[in-house]
């Protein structure tokens, strides 16, 4: 049974989530502020975080970067009143994989805690893929460019692992969307756009020639220069 650890300061509101994903045949544990969470995770080691953004002592984004810099690879969904484009793509650049505007739907929420927790299952096929000088391993959930071995989030690495599974092709944005987030943002989201980046900074730290390239109105493609 899939361990959700839930951090909201909101008593009301972390009582009904609690409810909503007991519902759904998962472990759920809670916590009123970051600290509080940090222990939970270090004791708990939970397979998916839902965080509110503000909370006392220690902030949701204060959280997701403390679990980061300590290489904590979990999905991160977080929650805010804060629906402004700036404010989400601020929340996905600290290491949030989603984010879900409140008030939101029951439904929203769990479609998006299912969504997330696939990316986390093993793989079915879990043979090594590679691309050029890059090479990706599912089953030991390693990646390396070149002998560089890549440090990823588990979003990171899903997204790497979609596109070395369809090298050279053209996949529009909305398809990889669904296929690796598990349902399409919406238009006006641009979630794939900072995950790219992300992966890109990453797959040229070492100024490496770009293999992830845009296709204008459509997409991306792996490909070379």
């Amino acid at each position: 049974m899939p361990k959700v650890l839930v951090v909201d300061d909101d008593i009301k509101l972390l009582k009904m989530l609690k409810r909503t994903l007991v519902f759904e045949n998962l472990d759920v544990l809670t916590a009123t502020n970051g600290r509080e969470a940090l222990e939970v995770v270090q004791q708990e080691a939970p397979d998916l975080l839902i965080v509110d953004w503000m909370m006392p002592e220690m902030d949701g984004l204060e959280l997701i970067q403390h679990l980061r810099d300590a290489n904590n690879r979990m999905p991160i969904l977080m929650l805010t009143a804060r629906d402004a484009v700036e404010n989400r793509v601020f929340g996905l650049e600290s290491g949030a994989d989603d984010y879900l505007v409140k008030p939101f739907a029951p439904a929203e929420l769990v479609a998006r805690v299912h969504a997330l927790l696939r990316r986390v299952e093993p793989k079915a096929d879990d043979q090594e893929v590679q691309y050029n000088d890059v090479r990706l391993d599912p089953k030991q959930h390693e990646a390396w460019r070149g002998e560089r071995k890549l440090s990823l989030t588990v979003t990171e690495f899903n997204l790497l692992y979609y596109f070395l599974r369809h090298p050279r092709q053209v996949l529009e944005r909305n398809q990889i969307l669904m296929d690796v987030w598990g349902y399409d943002f919406g238009g006006d989201s641009n979630v794939l756009e900072i995950y790219i980046s992300y992966l890109r900074k990453k797959l040229e730290a070492e100024n490496e020639p770009r293999l992830i390239q845009t296709v204008r109105g459509i997409g991306y493609m792996l490909r070379e220069e």
